[in-house]
Parts: C-alpha cells; sequence; structure tokens
C-alpha cells in the first residue's frame, strides 16, 4: 500500500449499531449520515479510495473523517462549532417567545 499510514480504525458494536442508525434515521442530517456511511465503509478494511468512489466524495474527505473518528469516535461525526460572535440569546429565552406565541392571543385578536 502507499500514502500516509492510516489510524486503525476498529468499531465496537455499540458504536457499529449507533452508525448504522444514523444511516437509516429519517430524521438524521444528511451530512451526518455520510459521515456515518464512510465510517462504516472505512471499518470493513476498504481503502480510502475505494470508499471514496463508493460514497462519490473525494478521498481526502474520506480521510479526514476516518481520522476525525479515530481520535473523537462518535464526537468526532458533528460539526465544529463555527467562528463568529457568540449568541446573546440563551435557548431557554428562544423557548419562551415560542411558547409564548404560539400558546396566548394577543388582546383584540381572534386568532
Amino acid at each position: 500500500m502507499s500514502g500516509r499510514p492510516k489510524g486503525e480504525l476498529v468499531l465496537s458494536e455499540s458504536e457499529r449499531e449507533e452508525l448504522q442508525a444514523l444511516t437509516m434515521r429519517r430524521k438524521t442530517a444528511q451530512a451526518l449520515a455520510l459521515r456515518a456511511r464512510i465510517v462504516l465503509a472505512c471499518a470493513d478494511v476498504m481503502d480510502n479510495r475505494t470508499v471514496a468512489a463508493k460514497q462519490r466524495v473525494t478521498q481526502q474527505t474520506v480521510s479526514k473523517w476516518r481520522a476525525r473518528f479515530v481520535i473523537h469516535r462518535l464526537d468526532g461525526l458533528l460539526d465544529a462549532p463555527r467562528p463568529g460572535a457568540p449568541r446573546t440569546i440563551d435557548d431557554a429565552r428562544v423557548d419562551a417567545v415560542i411558547a409564548k406565541t404560539l400558546e396566548s392571543v394577543p388582546p383584540g385578536a381572534t386568532h
């Protein structure tokens, strides 16, 4: 084999089940499902070139997600925090506004 050595990718039974669930769940973001399919294919002792061709992505993409999974396991497949200003409104306040909007009727309004 040529190229850089790849990290050993061995899945536990629970990790394999979780990855398969991510690929089959309808509510899973498609990017996350693709990452799970890439890791599952890599675990089946496929090289990056074969996985890339099968999943229709680049070899660099396969290499990136394989390496992130080896280092961080399932948490490595999640999106990294984006740069930018921190949020000024917390989740509790957003939930409160949504609840108030949906559950209350303004004075003088019919619905």
